[in-house]
């Protein structure tokens, strides 16, 4: 009997951790209208795009953790790579690349 409770709460306490990703991992819908989704790879969080003209492209690469994210971030338009950030604020994720730190623009997505 104690047996079989230890086990049902080490079952318990694994399936928490394993559901305890960061807030930007998931499908975000995208200004330009496509969707985009972030997972863990590797230590980072991959962006591709999985509708749209440039579906099935890696966009960029963000670490960090707890809403905050840092890394590189592609226009698939005209590949040209950025410095980029990443901020998720509840169901919203603020996109921001920079040249040279000084000239940016934003975009804001919305978690579908």
């Amino acid at each position: 009997m104690i047996r079989s409770l230890i086990l049902a709460s080490a079952l318990a306490l694994s399936t928490t951790l394993a559901h305890a990703e960061e807030p930007i991992a998931g499908n975000w819908k995208t200004v330009a209208g496509d969707t985009a989704v972030i997972a863990s790879c590797g230590g980072s969080y991959c962006i591709t795009l999985k509708t749209g003209k440039y579906a099935g492209r890696k966009i960029g690469t963000l670490t960090g953790k707890d809403g905050t994210y840092n890394g590189e971030i592609t226009d698939p338009s005209n590949d040209k790579t950025y410095s980029g950030s990443g901020t998720v604020s509840g169901n919203s994720l603020k996109m921001k690349g920079c040249v040279l730190a000084v000239l940016c623009k934003s975009q804001t997505w919305t978690r579908l």
